[in-house]
């Protein structure tokens, strides 16, 4: 291929095609900085050194008029009014923009959802359920749906939640058999309330037909057989759960001693659930057995027990439950200096024996279904957090 002289000229011009491009984008844009106010540019320099009182003073002098360009504007002032929980302002600016004439078809729509959202915010959820209601079938749909969600869980209207998750898991393809499966369960537990039985056991029928996995199910109906006083029924639900997910077996330990109890069989009860400590060790069991054990068989064999429990699976809670066994039997001139030591002990074990949130990392005393600081179902570990830690700490 050779080389054509006349490529020298073309570079020139070229050049002075892009300079000259150039040239008419910075004029344009200096010619439309100087029609925007001055309030304008001192709310981005506000934004910028985090000072959002004194950029939202700035800006709201910008949006008082309705001039097209403000729009975009308004929507960023009414997020920064909700986001700063000031909802009443927030409102005020949305319902403003929605009465403008000159909105668009997908503008009116963002004002709306930003609305439901302010009404979300402030509480005022008849108003919110409302609007996200008419955002279904738009571009809005799905996260109006999960707003949605969320203010049937808070209203505890569990029906329409179950309504409401089903619609989002075909929009979404997203699996939510799970919180569903707790809906049911909620739904169980009124009828139980009420005195129910045979409706809270449909609730829970339902509740494994989207969720076999559902432990929660399995133990309340295990409830409703032992309040009936069939023992028998009530541990073949409760006993189930080790086919579900056995680290849950220690939320029925208890129940399964009494359910063996009250139809006489003590021995065996007390049986089954070192079977389970055996196989699938947990402090909480533990507790269950090492009582048991305690009320049954005297102080030694109580001791034994804990004593190679903690050779098996060595936690602060265990060698809490050995220093408990210890005493029993310490003379009384030596059980002052062993209480000291095991309030030591205890003391630590205290701020492990918690469960934790797997979503938030909120800790709890009690196991919980529902977080109740993020709202996630069965978001909490089953074990109290040492073991978890240990389980971690054994695993790296």
């Amino acid at each position: 291929m050779e080389f054509e002289f006349w490529w020298l000229l073309a570079f020139p011009l070229f050049f002075a095609l892009g300079w000259l491009a150039a040239r008419i984008d910075i004029k344009h844009l200096i010619s439309e900085s100087r029609t925007l106010p001055e309030s304008y540019f001192k709310g981005l320099n506000f934004l910028l050194n985090e000072q959002p009182d004194r950029a939202i003073e700035a800006l709201s002098e910008v949006v008082r008029g309705d001039e097209p360009e403000t729009v975009e504007l308004h929507f960023a002032l009414g997020g920064l009014f909700r986001r700063r929980g000031e909802v009443d302002r927030a409102i005020r600016t949305h319902q403003s923009l929605l009465e403008r004439p000159d909105l668009d078809k997908e503008q009116k729509l963002t004002a709306l959802f930003e609305l439901a959202q302010d009404y979300h915010k402030a509480g005022l959820l008849d108003r919110a359920e409302e609007l996200f209601g008419d955002l279904l079938d738009t571009a809005y749909s799905r996260s109006a749906l999960e707003f949605l969600l969320e203010i049937y869980m808070q209203e505890k209207d569990w029906h329409q939640a179950i309504q409401t998750a089903q619609r989002l898991g075909r929009e979404s393809s997203l699996p939510y058999h799970r919180q569903m499966a707790h809906f049911y369960c909620e739904l169980a537990v009124g009828a139980m309330v009420r005195c129910d039985p045979d409706a809270a056991r449909g609730h829970l029928e339902k509740a494994l037909e989207v969720n076999r996995g559902c432990v929660r199910a399995n133990i309340l109906l295990g409830d409703i057989e032992a309040a009936e006083k069939h023992y028998s029924g009530a541990a073949k639900a409760w006993r189930r759960i080790e086919t579900q997910d056995p680290r849950y077996l220690h939320l029925v330990g208890e129940r399964l001693l009494t359910g063996y109890r009250e139809s006489g069989r003590p021995q065996e009860g007390l049986e089954l659930l070192r079977g389970y400590l055996a196989r699938y060790p947990s402090l909480d069991l533990l507790n269950v057995v090492f009582q048991a054990t305690l009320e049954t068989e005297g102080t030694d064999a109580a001791y034994r027990l804990v004593r190679d429990e903690l050779r098996r699976n060595p936690t602060l809670q265990g060698l809490d439950r050995l220093l408990e066994a210890q005493m029993l039997d310490t003379p009384v001139e030596r059980r002052h200096d062993m209480q000291l030591i095991k309030n030591l002990v205890h003391q630590h074990t205290r701020r492990l024996a918690l469960y934790r949130c797997d979503n938030c990392g909120f800790d709890a005393r009690q196991f919980h279904w529902h977080c109740p600081a993020c709202g996630g179902w069965e978001t909490f570990q089953p074990r109290r957090r040492e073991e978890t830690e240990m389980a971690q700490m054994s695993h790296d």
